[in-house]
């Protein structure tokens, strides 16, 4: 039995190993048959092969830019926070102390690093700072101010009433000799039982709010140095700061750039923290150096320019925009001279010279004939103007001054086109029969002190602040004429004086508009000056950044820094609403 199933098993075992043996035969067969012997076969489908990959590789990019198209409908490009922001300036920084601000580096850093208590606005009206409300009483001589709560400067300590107490006594401290101090000329100045501040002015003034555009210095830094020496306290190179800024770093390099100062977005800003990280001024000698900076990249926007200018440098990457601001430049006789003492000779001068070629050495700019314009006030008439006379003039100059020599120098600083409209200004009076040369100052607290404060020139080409209400009085009072007062002239006429002082107290609008037509009769008589041209403020800056809105009406050059928290040179991707 065992043996017939050993037997029976092996039979199977053969017949499946034959089985097994054949199936690989044939399996061998049909793979040599159906795989490698087609092999050959494939030279002879090879452009269907290549079709077929064209359309997988059409359909793989079809997919792909569907993909990029449909996320680009629901997505886009915006400014972000974050980046830095670099402005190129001409002048100076002997100091960073905000009360001593004069070149243009100067004021650029102040703005950027020290909050006023009154600034203007988007409107271009004064409107609040540090300062919570600022309220006259009924007769427009006392103003309370209050200040906000919760400031900090940047080292963490608290902004304090304090603090503005101690900025304002060290702006009315002769001592100091402040670029404010005109502003709060004989104004008393307390502090009252709710912590308020309290400005008693001499006599009643209703833009009085306008001249409080001040900024405040920390106490705890300061208290302890001379109001003499102040400008040279350690203070004016590392500030602790109120601004959208503070200060970062310092560099000085021996190529065109003079200085470089950085800022960083100041975290205790009362307005919150701007969205650049920082913000680099570069400060040069002058513009051309700044137009090589342009050229090369270096920076990213700059207000050095006029618009010829920009326009030849705003190619590529850079853009320019316009933007009106209220300030004027004119031509100041100084009547301290004595030939200018005479008006006569003022007439003539006025009468000989071609305004119109002096104004072509700034192009572009809007002419200006009186110290008053249309944005400030409606006038009703403004006086005529002499027309020009060319021969009748130089004879008058002929006799004036007989047989003696008559100089008459013209002094101006190295801004914008004012060295040119000087220039233009000395040839026309060489023509009249006048020796004349011209000399340039840069804008700094030396040419202030010993140029400005002094009387120190014949004629003095120069733009001064109009503002946003009419006030002529500081520029042409017989008050200001003063090492500490703003009137360039030297002008003394007690009916005028009468006229301004009217003006600025009176509250009824037309009472003020008849008062200043009478003031502009005796202006265009008595020649004190000669008005030129209202200034432009030309901006060139990167096409990649965010600078001021172009509804942003300036007063100042220095108002485009307004809206400095919004400003922006970082882009991301952001998800649009649906």
């Amino acid at each position: 039995m065992k043996d017939s199933l050993k037997k029976r098993g092996q039979k199977f075992v053969k017949k499946f190993s034959r089985a097994s043996e054949k199936a690989r035969e044939e399996s061998k067969e049909h793979i040599k048959e159906n795989v490698f012997a087609r092999v050959s076969h494939i030279g002879n489908i090879k452009l269907l092969i290549f079709e077929w990959c064209l359309l997988a590789a059409a359909l793989i990019m079809l997919a792909s830019a569907q993909a990029f198209w449909f996320a680009s409908s629901y997505s886009e490009d915006v400014f972000i926070a974050g980046g830095t922001y670099t402005e190129a300036t001409v002048g100076a920084v002997n100091s960073m102390n905000p009360l001593f601000a004069m070149t243009s580096s100067e004021q650029v850093l102040s703005r950027l690093m020290f909050a006023t208590l009154v600034k203007n606005d988007y409107s271009g009206h004064p409107g609040m700072g540090l300062a919570e409300y600022v309220t006259p009483s009924e007769d427009g001589r006392v103003w309370t101010m209050g200040l906000k709560s919760g400031i900090k400067w940047s080292d963490g300590e608290d902004l304090t009433v304090d603090d503005v107490m101690f900025t304002l006594e060290l702006v009315q401290n002769p001592l100091v000799n402040s670029i404010y101090d005109a502003k709060l000329a004989g104004v008393k100045i307390s502090q009252n039982e709710n912590n308020e501040i309290v400005f008693t002015l001499p006599s009643a003034y209703a833009d009085f709010i306008s001249l409080l555009d001040i900024p405040v210095v920390p106490k705890h830094e300061l208290e302890d140095a001379s109001p003499r020496t102040l400008v040279e306290d350690d203070f004016s190179i590392t500030p602790v700061t109120s601004g959208p800024f503070t200060l970062n770093a310092t560099q000085t390099t021996t190529s065109d750039v003079e200085r470089v100062i950085y800022l960083s977005g100041n975290p205790n800003y009362y307005l919150g923290k701007p969205l650049l990280n920082s913000f680099a001024v570069h400060t040069y000698e002058d513009k051309e150096a700044v137009k090589r900076a342009v050229r090369s990249g270096v920076v990213t926007a700059t207000a050095e320019f006029d618009e010829n200018e920009a326009e030849e440098l705003a190619t590529g990457q850079y853009l320019k925009k316009e933007s009106g601001i209220d300030w004027g430049a004119f031509i100041f006789f100084n009547l301290k001279n004595g030939a200018l003492k005479n008006k006569e000779l003022r007439v003539a001068i006025r009468k000989g010279i071609d305004i119109s070629k002096i104004r072509e050495a700034a192009p572009d700019n809007t002419p200006l004939n009186y110290p008053i314009t249309d944005a400030q006030i409606k006038l009703d008439k403004y006086p005529s103007l002499p027309e020009r006379d060319y021969e009748a003039s130089a004879a008058k100059i002929a006799e004036i001054k007989g047989e003696n020599t008559l100089s008459l120098n013209v002094t101006t600083v190295n801004s914008g086109n004012l060295p040119q409209v000087a220039t233009a200004l000395s040839e026309e009076l060489r023509a009249l029969g006048i020796e004349s040369e011209v000399i340039t100052y840069s804008e700094t607290q030396e040419f202030v002190t010993n140029i400005i404060s002094r009387r120190n020139y014949d004629i003095l080409v120069y733009e001064i602040e109009l503002g946003a209400d009419p006030d002529p009085l500081p520029y042409y009072h017989s008050s200001q004429a003063s090492t500490t007062g703003l009137n360039l002239s030297n002008y003394r006429n007690t009916l005028v004086d009468d006229l301004l002082v009217g003006a600025r107290e009176s509250l009824d609008d037309e009472l003020r508009t008849r008062k200043y037509e009478s003031f502009l009769e005796y202006w265009v008589s008595d020649v004190p000056a000669i008005g030129l041209y209202q200034a432009n403020l030309t901006y060139l800056y990167s096409k990649n950044v965010r600078t001021f809105g172009n509804d942003v009406r300036l007063v100042t050059a220095l108002d485009r820094f307004v809206d400095v928290t919004n400003w922006a040179s970082e882009k991301g991707t952001k998800n649009k609403t649906p």
